[in-house]
């Protein structure tokens, strides 16, 4: 199991957050990998361990997720405050160049990114998400976004695990639904089992007028000469066919990867989204090399 740091950085209104950050090769970029909405730095651990020493992986936990604090304003809980949170690690780390993992959210927070530092971008992975989400996908994380839940053991939690993602997993066995459930969860100080998210990142969602999703098509545009990853589940209901191939055609240096049997989001250790990964990283390579 490959070490890391657990390192703190401070956003423009003073919340501390957290990032695990995995040693890698100096001579390379690092990775920057980005969470879903409800999930933290721990879903990148099998990837981190995996790449770590070759590369540097730095994990992050968005505000009011995992280590990272609450926020004391809900409202910012928005991918426009995201990027400036990740931002400010990058400057304050005096990154100059970088490689975007982002999951759901984490992959819309990267497309933003994108416009902002074009330069600095050497690779990406979209992992289940695109300029445009599926509105059935939409409505399923809406319904359960903010929606507390507790438990007295870890077998519990994980078997409320399996039963609410059974489409989305469809092979797991109970020691997957456990893995994931101390991904998804904490100890709290009554013993208890509790989601390891602030509660309040839902309120956004139902302030009228914020159902609907922008159109991102202008920001994915700062991935066109980007090696580019996208990797879509195929049972997913947030990434649509029509959408990934869509997104593949408008790229220059792209490849789409379908992972089977697999809803929203692929966990990135699947096999074909592990040797998507490794094509990725090569292509940045030579691109590297090259330059």
């Amino acid at each position: 199991m490959a070490a890391y740091e657990n390192c703190y950085w401070s956003s423009e209104d003073g919340l501390r957050l957290h990032y695990r950050d995995y040693a890698g090769r100096a001579d390379r970029p690092p990775i920057i990998c980005m969470p879903g909405l409800t999930r933290n730095a721990r879903d990148y651990a099998a990837l981190a361990e995996r790449l770590a020493g070759e590369w540097r992986v730095i994990a992050v936990d968005f505000r009011g997720r995992g280590e990272s604090a609450y926020a004391k304003d809900p409202m910012s809980y928005v991918p426009p405050t995201y990027v400036q949170d990740v931002e400010g690690l990058i400057a304050e780390l005096g990154i100059e160049r970088y490689i975007a993992f982002g999951t759901s959210l984490g992959g819309i927070v990267a497309m933003l990114m994108a416009g902002t530092s074009q330069a600095r971008l050497v690779g990406a992975l979209l992992n289940d998400v695109g300029p445009e989400l599926d509105p059935a996908g939409l409505g399923r994380i809406r319904g359960y976004v903010g929606r507390a839940s507790s438990w007295p053991t870890w077998m519990h939690a994980a078997r409320a695990v399996a039963e609410n993602n059974a489409d989305v997993y469809p092979h797991w066995a109970i020691t997957d639904w456990l893995a994931m459930a101390k991904r998804i969860y904490r100890l709290n100080s009554s013993g208890r089992i509790v989601l390891d998210y602030d509660m309040k990142i839902a309120e956004p969602f139902r302030v009228p007028g914020n159902e609907a999703v922008p159109d991102m098509w202008g920001a994915f545009e700062a991935f066109r000469k980007v090696p580019t990853l996208i990797v879509r589940g195929a049972r997913s209901d947030v990434l649509a066919p029509a959408t990934a191939a869509r997104m593949l055609a408008a790229l220059d240096d792209a490849e789409l990867v379908t992972v089977p049997d697999v809803g929203h989001t692929p966990t990135l250790d699947e096999p074909e989204a592990v040797a998507g990964i490794d094509r990725l990283l090569a292509r940045v390579k030579a691109e590297l090399v090259a330059a």
